[in-house]
């Protein structure tokens, strides 16, 4: 083949590569606009191609929305004056049109004119800056107290003070949403990867204070539409709050790179009338007592498995999957060695302590019962036919 036309032949390669390139191209833009077009703007959370800040819902928010703007266009008229001037006096003052050099006289007024101005511009930003900050700080005052503590990867919620104390429960990622995660193809879904199984529900036009810890890692608890971002550090209290102006849905999500379950960590708050909240207290308190268990109870091995089961597919299904096999880092439970094994107080260190650096996490906010129901139902599931039962006398003994 001569070299003409094997030139030939390299530009209609090349030209077929890139008509296959282009197409595939065309083809992936279609359908991203065709996912985008069916995901809506989620109300209290994040819009569809949204630029600006959620819409506010607490006085707070309004206020750091009128900061962010004032900041900006004062900062742009400067940027505009400094670079306006500066290209003015190259273009009008250049060599080329014969301007020359010169060594100017360095009046007082100048150096006290670029001394002042800048000094007072600084400080008219710092005043109203300095007084949305001392706000957001001041938590006094509030009707209502709760204790937002974060673990991987879910939120634990404790009323302390005001209507509903001695409430508590923990706030995890919904598993159909974590089911559609790993499935590689999800769903186009508002909500995805906010909606959790136990929202926070607080009264509208109440001070809510809010005090941040953790149990393992530096975790935030942040939404937006409220203009609350908390960092919440393993032994150490912070506090914030806020006073939500409409009912409603609002969501968030943990705003500190936690580990690899990071992006599993939504926070969804639902802020109801007074009337509305005094029911959900006393249903909840109701849901409580009736789930109040005895550690002192002894359970057959058929409803330990059969509570376990509940508790396995709320907390433990997520990482280990259904089928108890486990994937990637995380080990399988179907086979193990320590749910296997008669001796349950090596599985119930690991269940309340945590291992593998903090990959497997501490489940001790779950109760006796709940921890020896889901390891019996490790260890009767899948091959892990064993026939042991934990009780939870015995996960109580372990705390100690």
């Amino acid at each position: 083949m001569s070299t003409t036309k094997k030139t030939v032949h390299s530009l209609r390669n090349r030209w077929s590569a890139l008509r296959a390139a282009g197409a595939s191209l065309v083809l992936g833009v279609g359908a991203w606009t065709s996912v985008a077009a069916q995901v809506k703007d989620l109300p209290g959370g994040p819009a569809v191609n949204q630029l600006n800040f959620h819409p506010p819902v607490t006085r707070i928010a309004v206020e750091q929305h009128w900061l962010h703007w004032f900041m900006m266009v004062l900062c742009a008229v400067i940027f505009v004056i400094v670079f306006g001037v500066m290209f003015y006096s190259i273009l009008k003052h250049r060599k080329s049109v014969g301007h020359k050099s010169q060594a100017l006289a360095e009046p007082i007024w100048v150096e006290l004119g670029w001394t002042i101005v800048p000094l007072l511009i600084v400080i008219g930003m710092a005043l109203p800056a300095t007084k949305v900050l001392v706000a957001q700080k001041d938590t006094t005052n509030s009707d209502l107290t709760i204790k937002a503590t974060g673990m991987q990867w879910k939120w634990g919620y404790d009323y302390i003070k005001g209507e509903g104390e001695g409430i508590g429960f923990v706030s995890t990622l919904d598993n159909s949403h974590r089911v559609m995660s790993n499935s590689g193809k999800p769903e186009a879904t508002d909500d995805y990867l906010l909606k959790v199984d136990n929202p926070l529900v607080v009264p509208v036009d109440r001070k809510v204070r809010i005090i941040t810890t953790a149990n393992d890692v530096i975790h935030a608890w942040m939404v937006p539409a409220f203009g609350v971002k908390q960092d919440a550090i393993p032994g150490f209290v912070r506090d914030t709050w806020f006073r939500a102006e409409k009912t409603g849905d609002f969501y968030g999500q943990c705003a500190e790179l936690c580990g690899k379950e990071h992006a599993y960590m939504p926070i969804h708050v639902k802020v109801v009338t007074a009337e509305q909240y005094t029911a959900w207290v006393t249903e909840r308190q109701k849901a409580m007592a009736a789930a109040a268990d005895d550690p002192s109870k002894v359970w057959t091995l058929t409803d330990l498995v059969k509570r376990g089961e509940s508790v396995y597919a709320a907390n433990c299904a997520a990482c280990h999957q259904a089928n108890g096999k486990g994937a990637g880092p995380i080990k399988p439970l179907d086979g193990s060695a320590i749910v296997t094994d008669a001796d349950h107080l090596k599985m119930t260190t690991v269940m309340l302590n945590g291992a593998a650096g903090g990959a497997m996490p501490a489940w001790k906010q779950l109760s006796d019962t709940e921890l020896a129901a889901v390891m019996t139902f490790a260890k009767n599931s899948w091959s892990n036919k064993t026939e042991k039962i934990v009780q939870p006398a015995e996960v109580q003994a372990a705390r100690k």
